[in-house]
């Protein structure tokens, strides 16, 4: 792995530096930056590309205590002491060959007769200079005039961009870098190469930075390698100690309020770290706070601190923090970790307080710590019903089921059923796949519970029960019944949001839920943060379907503001959100890779049924781009999650067969499996998605669909299933002038690849009619849109596109062939004859010039004969 760092590429710097060392108005540069910053890398490739020698000198502190030690290579051997006779032997040496570039590294290390040298030099241009220091460094005064009398040019050398950083990482891991991991690695890193490099090395040798399927993940805690801890410890140990010690309390609780440390600490040390660029100050608002100057030196000196006196200093802070109860979640989690890890005892209230707030922040492994310390310590319902939250949305239900099992329900109150009654049916119906298991926990809740302010939660999670089997109706109107219940508890109406968000827009009442999102959510805390992003992710889904897609953007990459590593599975929805968005536009290069880092970042040791949309949605992607077999596959693995418990994704998985039926060059399939697609939804009551499919059906040639979607263009929210209803009438009738226009419609409505579609068909009528200037016009429109998709692919792309002298069904059948059917597979796929298909093939063959099947499959991958627009 060590083989694959090199330098990154930094063109602007570059030209700058190469350009002064060649300016005979200045003698060269001085490029300043951090230690670790790239000073040193960036200036050797510099002067290694220009012509002529460069003699490099390497300044330490060791040097920097002897007259001329930098250059002691160049003083010809002599037993003279004086300073004159030896300054002109370096020069002299130095300068043999006629002026040459002298590089010095570390130049803020230089002794005094180094430095005076060096000032000769430039002040006479006798050679060209480039030297580099660090900042913050005391610099001697001859070195620093050289670029304040304009001697030299001073570079400041800024540490890599996020982006500059991924490309790096990438380029050495040899794939894609997860966005969240890539975060995590920008902030910890800042940015310094050299970190940058130590921290990557470091988490791969310690197996935290893995691979998940084609998508590198950081896992746990930032390491440090033992070279970075060695470089950064030197720094330390000529410290002021007291400086030291404020580092060592931030690196145990960061941020610190500056009243609370001052009291840990004292203000002369406070001072003493401030001085030493160890530390800074912010302002919060009316309050100050003191952070670490860099992440990494807060790794460094944890590694420093032993678990005693790590103990004992946590206790200390705990001791100071605790005067003031904190009043907030970050708050909470924060004096609850120090608690676990210090020498003093937490209230075990306190501890699942926090967990709470973990779990409502969505991070569940955080949850998980701090509801299992109370569970171990008390076995209490609470702490027990969050553990098993926490660890359920791991992907860990086992665990999960084991705890809950633990409690005899027969011995519960009202409010203990429930805490122990939902998550315990929860784990049984997604995680482990049981609807007949689930019901029968939640007739016993329903037998046992009537408070009125418990009876709300038990109906939201039965609604999404109800929901997920595909009983829309039903489920809808049980979801509705607590949104509209003044007295639900905040979790009841979280679930019923995330159960309603997730029906309302497939039954086409998109319109009604964006309503009730913002009602639902305003001001409301979250009790759950994953169920509070899945209930988003219900709220994108309706502003997809009601096409709002700007709209729907926005709302995805909001709710993608995640940047700790303990949120990655609210992270990954909102990466749904984004590709769901993404590829209702039709923009599947985007879909693909965002999609792909959300099911990453949902793997787990039990596969979570949340991955399963993002599978249908990336299958989509697949299909759609014309890469059938890989769209397959993904088809395959999301059969583990199927059934009763995940039906209300059946007609959606329909769908996307018909996609791919559609890709592998059977329109003819393609339709049938879309009106299935249709039927199903419409028997759930789905009629958004039955919609959508008969749209489908529409553009894969279907003349037969235009009443049925004029029908549910009146019972569908939003203006997509007029849209459709136009597309399809278009195409029913042969109108190339309505599919023209329909096509400028989608396209403006953010549809794009339905506006491709358009187009490719009006296309196709223009070339029957031999109207020729409105086909090359249709033609390029069709081109233009699906360039813009990423250079999607569709049955009316792909005969827009490759333009040949055959009729649809030839052209169908030559498809076939070129993706490997034989003429019987053919035949049983269209449902005709073997000798019809044998005769399809012969005609092809004529028309194309070509005289057996692999010729007439060569000229169909190759893209065949294009037509001439000229």
């Amino acid at each position: 792995m060590t083989t694959g760092w090199q330098l990154l590429w930094r063109p602007a710097k570059h030209e700058v530096i190469a350009s002064a060392l060649s300016d005979s108005e200045t003698s060269g540069v001085v490029i300043t930056g951090a230690a670790g910053v790239g000073k040193t890398t960036l200036a050797r490739s510099v002067t290694a590309s220009l012509p002529g020698r460069t003699r490099w000198a390497a300044c330490t502190t060791s040097s920097s205590s002897i007259p001329l030690g930098v250059f002691a290579q160049w003083v010809k051997p002599t037993d003279a002491r004086d300073p004159i006779e030896l300054l002109v032997s370096a020069r002299e040496s130095l300068l043999a060959d006629g002026p040459a570039v002298i590089g010095v590294d570390d130049a803020h290390l230089l002794d005094q007769l180094s430095a005076t040298l060096l000032h000769q030099i430039a002040v006479e241009r006798t050679g060209s200079i480039v030297a580099t220091v660090r900042s913050g460094e005391a610099v001697p005064d001859s070195v620093m005039t050289l670029w304040k009398d304009g001697y030299l040019r001073r570079i400041d050398l800024e540490p890599f961009s996020r982006g500059e950083c991924v490309s790096l990482v990438e380029s050495v891991l040899g794939g894609t870098l997860e966005e969240l991991s890539a975060n995590v690695i920008w902030t910890q890193s800042g940015g310094n190469p050299l970190f940058l490099r130590h921290m990557v090395e470091a988490a791969l040798e310690a197996g935290t930075l893995s691979e998940v399927n084609g998508v590198w993940q950081l896992r746990g805690a930032t390491t440090v390698s033992s070279g970075l801890a060695t470089l950064l410890e030197n720094r330390f140990d000529s410290t002021d100690p007291e400086a030291v010690t404020v580092l060592r309390l931030l690196a145990l609780c960061e941020p610190l309020d500056i009243n609370a440390l001052v009291e840990l600490a004292g203000e002369q040390a406070i001072d003493a770290a401030e001085k030493a660029h160890l530390i800074r100050i912010d302002r919060a608002g009316p309050d100050l706070h003191a952070r670490i100057s860099h992440p990494l030196y807060g790794d460094v000196v944890r590694r420093q601190i032993g678990t005693a006196s790590a103990r004992m200093l946590r206790g200390q802070i705990v001791t100071v923090l605790n005067r003031h109860t904190p009043t907030s979640a970050a708050g909470r989690i924060r004096v609850a970790q120090l608690y676990l890890d210090s020498d003093q005892t937490a209230d075990t209230g306190l501890l699942v307080t926090a967990a709470k707030d973990a779990v409502s922040l969505a991070n569940a492994p955080l949850g998980e710590r701090l509801a299992r310390t109370a569970f171990e310590r008390e076995h209490g319902m609470q702490a027990a019903h969050l553990l098993s939250r926490a660890l359920m949305w791991q992907g860990r239900p086992d665990e999960a089921d084991e705890v809950l099992a633990e409690f005899d329900p027969d011995d519960l109150d009202e409010g203990q059923l429930v805490l122990w009654g939902i998550p315990r049916a929860s784990i049984v119906f997604w995680s482990l796949g049981e609807a007949a298991r689930a019901r029968e926990v939640m007739e016993l809740l329903r037998r046992r519970v009537s408070n009125p302010i418990l009876r709300p939660m038990v109906d939201a999670a039965d609604a999404a029960f109800t929901i997920f089997e595909n009983r829309l109706s039903e489920g809808m109107a049980m979801a509705e019944a607590v949104l509209a219940n003044p007295g639900a508890p905040k979790q009841a109406v979280e679930t019923a949001a995330f159960a309603a968000g997730l029906a309302m827009p497939l039954a086409g009442r998109g319109g009604d839920f964006i309503d009730i999102a913002e009602r639902s959510f305003d001001a409301q805390k979250s009790t759950d943060g994953l169920i509070r992003m899945l209930a988003r992710y219900g709220e994108v889904l309706a502003l997809v379907y009601t096409g709002e897609l700007d709209e729907a953007e926005k709302h995805a990459v909001a709710y993608g503001e995640f940047s700790s590593s303990g949120e990655f599975l609210g992270w990954a929805v909102a990466k749904m959100m984004t590709a769901l968005v993404a590829t209702s536009r039709g923009r599947f290069a985007e879909a693909i890779p965002t999609t792909k880092q959300a099911l990453a970042a949902l793997n787990a040791e039990t596969s979570l049924p949340w991955r399963l949309p993002g599978r249908l949605l990336l299958a989509r992607a697949y299909a759609g781009s014309g890469r059938p077999d890989e769209a397959d596959r993904l088809l395959t693995e999301a059969a583990e999650h199927s059934g009763p418990t995940v039906a209300l994704f059946d007609p959606q998985v329909l769908a996307v067969k018909a996609w791919i039926a559609a890709a592998r060059g059977s329109a003819r399939r393609g339709v049938e499996l879309s009106r299935a697609a249709a039927d199903a939804a419409h028997r759930s009551g789905q009629f958004a998605v039955e919609a959508e499919a008969l749209h489908d059906a529409a553009r894969f040639g279907d003349r037969k669909v235009s009443h049925r979607l004029q029908s549910l263009a009146a019972v569908v929210d939003g203006p997509l299933p007029q849209l459709y209803a136009r597309h399809a009438a278009a195409v029913a009738d042969s109108d190339a002038g309505a599919l023209d226009a329909v096509s400028i419609d989608f396209e403006e409505a953010g549809v794009l690849l339905s506006a491709a579609d358009a187009a490719a068909q009006a296309a196709g009528i223009h070339e029957q009619r031999n109207a020729r200037r409105r086909e090359i016009e249709s033609v390029t429109r069709a081109m233009r849109l699906a360039a813009l998709c990423g250079g999607a692919s569709s049955p009316a792309i792909r005969a827009a596109a490759r333009p040949l002298p055959v009729t649809a069904r030839e052209l169908e059948v030559a498809e076939l062939v070129a993706a490997g059917s034989s003429n019987r597979e053919i035949a049983e796929r269209l449902s005709v004859s073997v000798r019809t298909v044998e005769g399809h093939v012969y005609r092809a063959c004529l028309k194309l010039g070509v005289s057996d099947r692999d010729g007439l499959a060569a000229i169909i991958r190759e893209g065949g004969p294009r037509r001439h627009l000229g």
